[in-house]
């Protein structure tokens, strides 16, 4: 329990550090970033509070997703009605803040008072953004077995954005399992396939949704094998010598379709995982690598918190981070709630 909690508050800690009140979540450059950081005492130094450093939109609809499924459904259709009323409610209160578009898009298609269509929406060709991936976590860690794969792949489907959702959710419920970090990649390409065939049956966007398909594996493949994780064995994942913020910056656009790093549900996760790779249980490290980086850095920071909890807990995180940290009591309560939920088995049959 005490690990998804954790996971829930460095999710949002996280986020808070790379989102800086928006300053840090709009700059482009890691370097700038990482020089603020060392003129306010580095990261030690920093105390989180709500005025000073709010949660993005992002760990907002992360908790939103959470609260849905802590709900007492009896069926996947009940959850789904209720994730849609609740992302509506939601885009409601995030006015000020300026949460992404694609989500906003998403949601206007969502009808919560239409009991057969409500999260019934069209296929969005922009639909694989950062925003889908960082609310996932939750639904792996709501479904982490492995043989609850199809209720998460199910549940893939109704987000709004399917293939960013998957990949997350996959990376939290491999924490949970105990797998080790450096196999995730390869785990998720192996889980893949089954996601797809899952898909065909039940997606009618199915086709449309393959160009993005093949992008993400492809993607994904070139990343492994760049860091040389990409066949069994492979447990010494290889970086480069020099990695100063500015050619993290340069690698992080490289493997974005967008030349903003995080900005789609491919390298967001992507960014997140490598920062983790790299890190181990450094919790410093990892946030220089994954929230103090120019591009979407609140929702690689949101990620990489969040697994990080599901791993390590908070036991090596300075109380400063979370102390006062917005939102913190709902968060512990919505991951203690998670954990009661995902240790309760249910019939969610169709």
């Amino acid at each position: 329990m005490e690990k998804f909690k954790a996971a829930m508050i460095l999710g949002a800690v996280g986020d808070a550090l790379g989102y800086r009140k928006g300053r840090w979540g709009s700059c482009t450059s890691g370097k700038k970033i990482q020089e603020e950081l060392s003129a306010l005492g580095g990261l030690e130094a920093l105390k989180l509070d709500p005025e000073n450093w709010p949660l993005s939109d992002a760990v907002l609809m992360h908790m939103t997703t959470a609260q849905a499924l802590i709900t007492d459904y009896w069926c996947l259709e009940d959850l789904y009605r209720e994730l849609v009323r609740l992302y509506v409610e939601a885009m409601v209160s995030l006015q000020g803040k300026a949460p992404d578009s694609n989500t906003v898009e998403a949601c206007s298609h969502l009808k919560p008072h239409n009991f057969l269509l409500a999260w019934h929406t069209p296929f969005n060709e922009k639909g694989s953004g950062f925003g889908a991936a960082a609310k996932a976590m939750c639904v792996g860690m709501r479904y982490w077995q492995p043989e609850r794969l199809e209720n998460l792949v199910e549940l893939s489907e109704c987000s709004l954005f399917l293939l960013a959702f998957i990949k997350t959710a996959l990376f939290a419920s491999y924490a949970i399992q105990g797998k080790p970090v450096v196999s995730w990649g390869r785990e998720l390409l192996k889980a893949i396939p089954r996601a797809e065939e899952y898909c065909r049956k039940t997606i009618r966007h199915m086709s449309e949704y393959q160009e993005n398909w093949f992008y993400f594996v492809a993607k994904w493949q070139f990343y492994l094998e760049e860091r040389g994780i990409d066949k069994e064995g492979g447990n010494q994942p290889s970086f480069p010598d020099h990695y100063d913020p500015e050619e993290a910056d340069k690698m992080y656009k490289r493997w974005s379709s967008e030349g903003r790093a995080g900005r789609r549900g491919h390298d967001a996760p992507m960014i997140a995982y490598d920062g983790l790779l790299a890190a181990g249980s450094d919790w410093t490290e990892l946030c220089r690598r994954a929230m103090f980086h120019g591009g979407e850095s609140e929702a690689t920071g949101l990620i990489a918190g969040c697994l990080y909890g599901l791993i390590y807990g908070l036991s090596q995180i300075p109380q400063g981070l979370y102390k006062d940290l917005d939102k913190r009591e709902q968060l512990e309560e919505l991951g203690e709630a998670l954990f009661k939920a995902a240790s309760t088995e249910k019939c969610i049959d169709k």
